[in-house]
């Protein structure tokens, strides 16, 4: 009798044990630790290879480093504070310029150019009213650098020659009003522009800066032909991403002189190549990246293949992308990532395949507390297949959760596999997260992008709903804890649901969020105004789809909210209009409604933006909390 007790007593304890192991716990990360500002960043090599430079954050000041390589010697080229260094090149192999903000302004920056040794910073350009854009990172004669500026004009981009020297301006080629963009040979000639009437957009081509551009291709803006790199082994080729003809883009040559495309390099019927890699040493395409749920290489010549197949055997369980390379293109800056890790920066030497290891994106991130990021599908009503994200929780089942759905940005964005702060955050505090490509989105096709046109409010809107709908089809989904939020135009999204089905959702939140399509409109800046045909054609034209507008902005429709809502946003920011979300937020309290407002205050450092970041996420964390653990 007493050994069968000993029996039952040990089976009790080995399926107690075996139910423990099965609920993992799992630790509740601060807050802090997910959006913790990177303590090096912008790495960048000098064209000779010998110098490593770098910006780091240190008693609440941002250095711009310099380290050489064969001795070890760290130098700080610019030491600053309440300023901001917000991009800088090597434009020799013993010159750095950069862009600093100017006093007072997240959004307008002073050019320098400095010594590597810290001496001899100068500013070249210090005009308030005007932005100066790099184009072409390599000094001609010693002294010029090719740069686009609105100087003349705010409305449009012309050409100059900067002397680094002296800091003079000379115009190099005149905006005639509808130049949206320059290109530059492999040699830093100028030798393309592309123009836009708003709709449609045209390549204007020329043999060599002594000759007049000529228009050689013209295609409606839903079309994409992005120029690569100009070929140096054959005469007017441009190697180009396009989906002229097609539906997704592919690798292709375009003969400059007749338009037409002469050949394919790659190209695939259901993948959409999103990034190309030429390489100057080699004067050949390197490589091709196309998207699937994850992005993958497809290598177009066998020393490029022998370089960055060698490299990704040194990191296996990672992602991999080129930041940065030497000219002879032996020495690159690597970044990591997965899913479940934000990552690290290394410094790859191919020519004895060693890799060292420079920093991790955020150390305080333990990749085995992550959690994993996989692809989902369905078809929406209309039978339309949409694709997106789904992560779960750690230590529980996949039956009965609350749910946080992220619609992504826009117009012309999507969600991507990869690590997100935002999402490995919430899916710790115990939501699955849910994130949906909807029709609209970049990545599936010119087809499915011009899908989404003037939908906001309407099929986007639908295609969010199916996706809530096939998790709850799933049982993964608890249908009384379902939220919504979103960023920007995720925002839009996330209290257009509010709006239209208060059922489905619990509570809806918006940080930055559009709230007014008309306003929005309003906010392009003025030498974005060449696009503004482009904006009504996505968004919706003021005069002629001003209903359709009205009822696909949050900011006519308080009245029909019914569930919590949370906003944040800076009144400051002149991206958005700030008043409408005052306003909104006004009429909301008007109802008696839960509403969280959090104010944004308008931060000059990095550090700075680092607590608001923190203050933005906490208050988040108890609007969840409040809305979807009661039951």
């Amino acid at each position: 009798m007493m050994i069968a007790v000993k029996k039952y007593v040990w089976l009790l304890v080995v399926v107690v044990l075996f139910a423990c192991n099965q609920t993992k716990k799992v630790r509740e990360i601060p807050v802090n630790d997910f959006f913790k500002t990177q303590d090096r960043a912008l790495y960048r090599l000098s064209p000779n290879g010998k110098y490593l430079s770098y910006l780091t954050l240190k008693d609440k000041k941002q250095h711009l480093i310099v380290e050489d390589l064969e001795q070890g010697k760290i130098t700080e080229v610019s030491k600053l504070e309440e300023r901001n260094i917000n991009f800088y090149a090597w434009v020799s192999n013993d010159e750095i310029i950069y862009y600093k903000e100017k006093e007072g302004s997240r959004f307008q920056t002073d050019l320098y150019i400095v010594n590597k040794n810290g001496t001899g910073e100068r500013l070249l350009n210090a005009d308030e009213k005007s932005k100066v854009r790099l184009l072409e990172d390599q000094l001609i004669d010693d002294k010029f650098l090719l740069v686009s500026s609105n100087k003349r004009d705010s409305t449009v981009f012309d050409v100059y020659k900067l002397n680094v020297r002296n800091g003079q301006m000379i115009i190099a080629a005149k905006n005639p009003g509808n130049f949206t963009d320059w290109l530059t040979d492999s040699k830093g000639s100028l030798r393309m522009a592309i123009s836009t009437d708003g709709v449609n957009e045209s390549l204007w081509y020329r043999e060599n800066e002594a000759v007049p551009f000529k228009k050689i291709i013209t295609n409606n803006f839903k079309t994409t032909l992005w120029p690569v790199a100009f070929s140096e082994t054959q005469p007017n080729i441009i190697y180009a991403i396009s989906n002229v003809n097609r539906d997704k883009t592919a690798l292709v040559e375009i003969d400059c002189a007749s338009g037409k495309e002469k050949n394919v390099l790659f190209a695939n019927d259901t993948l959409n190549v999103t990034e190309a890699q030429y390489s100057k040493r080699r004067a050949k395409m390197d490589f091709v990246v196309y998207e699937t749920w994850k992005k993958e290489k497809h290598y177009l010549n066998d020393e490029a293949k022998g370089i960055f197949e060698n490299l990704e055997k040194l990191i296996p369980d990672a992602e991999s992308k080129i930041i940065h390379h030497d000219k002879k293109e032996q020495h690159f800056i690597v970044r990591t990532f997965t899913d479940r890790s934000p990552g690290a920066y290394y410094l790859y030497y191919a020519e004895n395949n060693f890799l060292k290891k420079l920093s991790d994106i955020n150390p305080l991130i333990n990749e085995k507390e992550m959690c994993e990021m996989k692809p989902i599908s369905y078809v929406t009503a209309d039978s339309l297949k949409i694709n997106g994200y789904l992560t779960l929780p750690q230590g529980v089942d996949a039956k009965n959760l609350p749910v946080v759905v992220m619609p992504h940005n826009g117009p012309g964005q999507r969600n991507s596999w990869g690590f997100n702060a935002d999402v490995q955050f919430l899916a710790n505090r115990g939501y699955a997260v849910l994130q949906i490509n909807y029709r609209g989105s970049t990545g599936y096709g010119k087809e499915f992008y011009a899908a989404g046109f003037k939908q906001w409010g309407q099929k986007i809107q639908q295609d969010v709903d199916a996706g809530v709908q096939w998790l709850i089809d799933q049982k993964i989904a608890d249908p009384q804890r379902v939220a919504i939020y979103g960023y920007g135009f995720g925002g839009l999204v996330a209290i257009n649901s509010a709006i239209a089905k208060p059922n489905m959702y619990k509570c809806a939140g918006s940080s930055a969020g559009v709230l007014n399509l008309f306003s929005y409109l309003k906010t392009i800046p003025p030498f974005l105004t060449a696009n503004l045909q482009m904006f009504y054609e996505i968004v919706g034209n003021p005069d002629k789809d001003a209903e359709y507008m009205r009822q696909a902005s949050p900011v006519f429709h308080a009245n029909k909210v019914k569930i919590p809502i949370f906003i944040t946003q800076n009144s400051k920011d002149p991206r958005i209009n700030g008043n409408d979300a005052v306003q909104f937020v006004k009429e909301l309290r008007k109802q008696n409604l839960t509403v969280t407002y959090l104010e944004k205050e308008e931060s000059r450092t990095a550090l700075n933006r680092e607590e608001a970041r923190k203050k933005s996420y906490a208050a988040l964390e108890l609007f969840l909390q409040d809305n979807l653990r009661k039951r």
